[in-house]
């Protein structure tokens, strides 16, 4: 269930094993997340960072993939639920199993306020990463349209400043201030105000405070202002409303665009799982698993990814292991092995443990950090880095190709080809009002 990162490498693995293995998602597509910033800016197409999940199992003939919404799981029984799928119609399909691998995900948390999800857009999927990057692209020709109230229309907020969130920042303000130059006649694209908000002391948090500041030192230099220790109170369809932690006054800031980076929850599946096996979820909505990524209780069922936090074999407390792809994977080919070896009635490779490789953010056109198990890089040297590995870990060689390409392309150009405003990313109201600027 699932084929993202964790959920296709477990199904690589299985492929393999002369078993029958059944690929559940809800998508017919593997999406690179990593690069759906890149879409909503422009940079990339969406088809650049996806593939069809049927074209990469294509020469696995026992491999058999359904697209549809999981909507119960039935431990007792061994068996899923699937509905919606293409198909329609009412009737649910109902798919036993001998063994379940479940990598459902995460998703954006929006702190109990999801009637902001709607005004502040995240990048995680493929269909938000184009509605935000209609939004961008409207705003610019809202301004353009309106020059005398420009200011709100050129006003970009991203709240969260995590990798995604330093990253979409990053390319907002290089769109703005590089691809966009003389392309208006009324407005100039330049003056647009990018602005990072973060609860936390610093951008970046994850990373050592000094490529931290090297990091927040880059977003400054392309134009991005960071707001530390500023939380977010209110979003309207024409405003955000900031107060600075310890401070009661509150500032209003004019904005048509808010993009979400901040928080995650857990996939609905793992609360089906915990209501099946008693398993305790955390605040997140993570569902608590073995040493070896079993639900207690049920070692016929694996959970892994970002909707889950595995046990340390040692002390048995549960641990949240970064929500990176490298972990995802790691955990689907531990799935892979260890039913394969279950199957064949052998011993397992013991507890699941992860191998951190280290982490990597890129802010903009040469500009990066990296922190590569304690090997601190950042600039030019870091940013060939991200680029290497997100070149490397990409699927299908058509795309690596294709990627490469366009990245030189917007290397040597600062241009970005896929600035189209569709039927289906124009969402969002024109008709804002905005006072004049001052």
């Amino acid at each position: 269930m699932g084929g993202g990162f964790g959920g296709l490498e477990a199904v690589k693995a299985l492929a393999r094993s002369g078993a029958e293995v059944t690929l559940v998602d809800r998508h017919n597509y593997f999406l690179f997340q990593p690069l759906t910033y890149q879409v909503a800016t422009g940079g990339l197409a969406p088809g650049d960072i996806a593939v069809p999940l049927r074209h990469v199992v294509r020469r696995h003939r026992n491999v058999r993939v359904i697209m549809g919404q999981v909507t119960g799981i039935d431990c007792a029984r061994r068996e899923i639920v699937v509905e919606h799928g293409p198909a329609g119609g009412s009737d649910a399909l109902h798919l036993a199993y001998d063994w379940l691998v479940v990598a459902g995900g995460a998703d954006y948390s929006y702190f109990g306020h999801e009637e902001w999800r709607s005004r502040a857009l995240e990048v995680k999927s493929l269909d938000s990463a184009l509605e935000v990057r209609g939004r961008i692209l409207r705003a610019f020709e809202a301004a353009e349209q309106d020059p005398a109230r420009w200011e709100g229309w050129l006003t970009f907020v991203v709240v969260g400043a995590g990798p995604t969130g330093v990253e979409m920042a990053g390319q907002i303000a290089e769109l703005a201030r590089q691809t966009m130059v003389n392309e208006f006649r009324r407005i100039d694209p330049a003056q647009a105000r990018v602005l990072l908000v973060e609860m936390g002391d610093r951008v970046l948090a994850g990373f050592p405070e000094k490529l931290s500041q090297r990091a927040a030192r880059s977003l400054e230099r392309i134009g991005v202002t960071v707001l530390l220790r500023h939380r977010l109170v209110d979003v309207r369809g024409d405003a955000v409303e900031l107060e600075v932690l310890g401070d009661e006054d509150h500032q209003t800031i004019p904005t048509a665009t808010v993009v979400w980076a901040a928080g995650v929850t857990a996939s609905p599946l793992a609360g089906m799982l915990a209501l099946q096996s008693g398993a305790e979820l955390d605040r997140s909505g993570r569902l608590a698993v073995e040493p070896d990524l079993s639900l207690p209780g049920h070692p016929e069922v694996l959970a892994l990814g970002d909707m889950v936090r595995v046990r340390d074999p040692e002390t048995g407390e549960p641990q949240v292991l970064p929500g990176v792809a490298p972990a995802a994977m790691q955990q689907g080919r531990y799935a892979g092995r260890l039913l394969r070896a279950r199957m064949r009635g052998r011993p397992g490779p013991g507890p699941f443990r992860y191998r951190d490789k280290g982490s990597l953010a890129t802010i903009g056109r040469a500009r990066a950090v990296a922190d590569l198990r304690g090997l601190m890089l950042s600039g030019f040297l870091a940013w060939a880095t991200w680029l290497g590995v997100h070149i490397f870990y990409l699927i299908g060689f058509e795309n690596r190709v294709v990627v490469m390409l366009r990245w030189a392309y917007s290397y040597f150009t600062r241009g970005r080809g896929n600035r189209l405003i569709t039927a289906a990313a124009s969402a969002g109201p024109i008709q804002r009002e905005f006072p004049p600027p001052g």
